[in-house]
């Protein structure tokens, strides 16, 4: 893969500037997390050359000033709200995330649940939380947030929240996803360090929209298409361009929190310079590491393709908005592209039309696209990883990998004895007997181990894949888009 951004200078510039604040603030900053804290994938694919785990390596490296407070939202345990790339729900994610980051000797301070009104599911994981020796706090809806700003700064307002007491000079407020009161509880801790005499600070950590690319820049447009569904759009700082007459990039939401947020922090600080701007709040030094524009905006158009096909698929199924569809439409006009520019779609289609059935293509990391179909005994994704990996191991497409004797013991297992409804193998069906075949076949061997440079290929089919082939496919890195087209006329899919 290409590479335009250079990680080791972000993660540089971003440790400099995040000590910078904690500098002007006298020793303590709460730093609010936006995004993921892991496998930020997004950034890596529009960032060619992004670390996926950069946030948490930069924490890492920072771990003897840090601590982490984790938010939840108590309507989010209620609702057992998923996070739907890991099929797990938020509660459940806490608790990943507290242990994947204890393991790298960052030091967790506490969970606060938030917008807490009496919900029993939350009391039940606080409950878990205390048994397992986590601190946590409630956090209940303070009356007239976030307009009432001298009700909200008094003692009746985030005085009622119970103070979380830290000890290392930056604070992470991270969540499993948004709304869950990041920024609330940030806002809360400061009021109770100001009554205490101590100045804190108040920071995000932000990576989209990078501030300093043009509003209109692939990469921003592709935040934009990553969160259409939120109705997200990148703007002008108004207030930026108003106190320093510089133009950069925000995005609506903060731009039009921040008289708020202003207002709430002069009230506590007493500074009604404390922040002239959104843009001054957030620590994003992720344009200052692009080395090469012309390939971070290559990507940045890719991914536009694939977040449209997701919604194209996914409005297909009743999961989102057409509203959402038009406006990554919309955006793909910006930019003067089509859906169908994406390399992998018109030879996949292509192959469709030519045999009549079920088709994919995917692009090896050298360029060639590979294709493959469906047939009585497998699926065209599977066919088309099986082609792939011949490919690049160098076997003849006519060399056969697995022989029936193999495949078809695996399909009448499924379909006979564990009842599955699928006439043919998915993908890791055929690799589990790419797997046998390889204890006796060296050919097969050098395909097995050719699945590892699968990962960041784009692949797409021509119908809608059932969860068990794209997870598959995701777990091997490929990035995969389809058409919205249903693959048979059954209504459970």
């Amino acid at each position: 893969m290409e590479i335009g951004f250079d990680n080791d200078l972000y993660i540089k510039k971003q440790t400099e500037s995040i000590m910078e604040r904690i500098d002007r603030f006298k020793g303590k900053l709460y730093l609010e997390f936006g995004g993921k804290l892991f496998d930020d994938y997004h950034a890596a694919r529009v960032l060619p050359g992004f670390d996926v785990n950069g946030k948490i390596r930069l924490l890492q490296e920072m771990r003897d000033k840090t601590e982490v407070i984790f938010c939840i939202s108590a309507g989010d345990i209620e609702k057992t709200k998923m996070r739907a790339d890991l099929g797990i729900s938020y509660d459940m994610e806490v608790l990943r995330l507290i242990d994947d980051i204890t393991s790298l000797g960052i030091s967790v301070n506490s969970v606060v649940i938030t917008q807490y009104t009496g919900q029993p599911a939350a009391d039940a994981f606080a409950k878990k939380l205390t048994s397992r020796g986590v601190r946590n706090y409630i956090h209940r809806p303070i009356e007239g947030y976030p307009m009432a700003v001298e009700y909200i700064c008094s003692d009746e307002g985030y005085g009622s929240n119970p103070y979380i007491e830290t000890t290392k000079p930056l604070v992470v407020l991270t969540a499993p996803g948004p709304g869950s009161g990041k920024l609330a509880t940030a806002l809360s801790q400061i009021y109770h360090e100001y009554k205490r005499g101590v100045m804190a600070g108040y920071a995000k950590f932000e990576t989209f929209p990078i501030w300093n690319l043009p509003l209109k820049h692939p990469v921003n447009l592709a935040y934009e298409a990553a969160t259409a569904d939120l109705n997200d759009v990148n703007m002008i700082d108004p207030f930026h361009l108003e106190a320093y007459g510089k133009t950069t990039v925000n995005y609506n939401r903060d731009v039009e929190a921040f008289p708020i947020v202003q207002n709430i922090l002069e009230r506590i600080t007493g500074d009604r310079d404390f922040y002239r701007s959104p843009t001054d709040m957030g620590v994003n030094m992720a344009g200052n590491a692009i080395f090469d524009d012309a390939i971070v905006r290559k990507a940045a158009c890719e991914e536009i393709y694939r977040r449209y096909y997701k919604a194209a698929c996914e409005a297909k199924q009743g999961k989102c908005s057409e509203s959402t569809l038009r406006k990554i439409e919309n955006i793909l006009r910006q930019l003067d592209l089509k859906a169908s520019d994406r390399a992998v779609v018109g030879p996949a289609l292509a192959r469709r039309d030519e045999t009549g059935r079920p088709a994919a293509a995917l692009q090896l990391p050298n360029g060639r696209i590979i294709t493959g179909k469906a047939s009585d005994l497998m699926s065209a994704s599977s066919a088309t990883v099986l082609n792939s990996i011949k490919a690049l191991a160098g076997i003849p497409e006519e060399a056969l990998l697995i022989s029936e004797q193999v495949l078809r013991p695996l399909l009448r297992l499924k379909i006979d004895y564990l009842g599955s409804r699928a006439s043919v193998l998915k993908v890791d069906d055929v690799l589990a007997g790419l797997a046998v075949s390889a204890a006796t076949d060296k050919q097969a061997a050098c395909a097995l181990k050719a699945l590892t440079s699968l990962r960041d290929c784009d692949m797409h089919s021509t119908q809608m894949l059932h969860s068990g082939d794209e997870g598959t496919l995701r777990k091997l890195g490929v990035r995969l888009t389809m058409e919205p087209v249903y693959p048979g006329k059954d209504l459970f899919f």
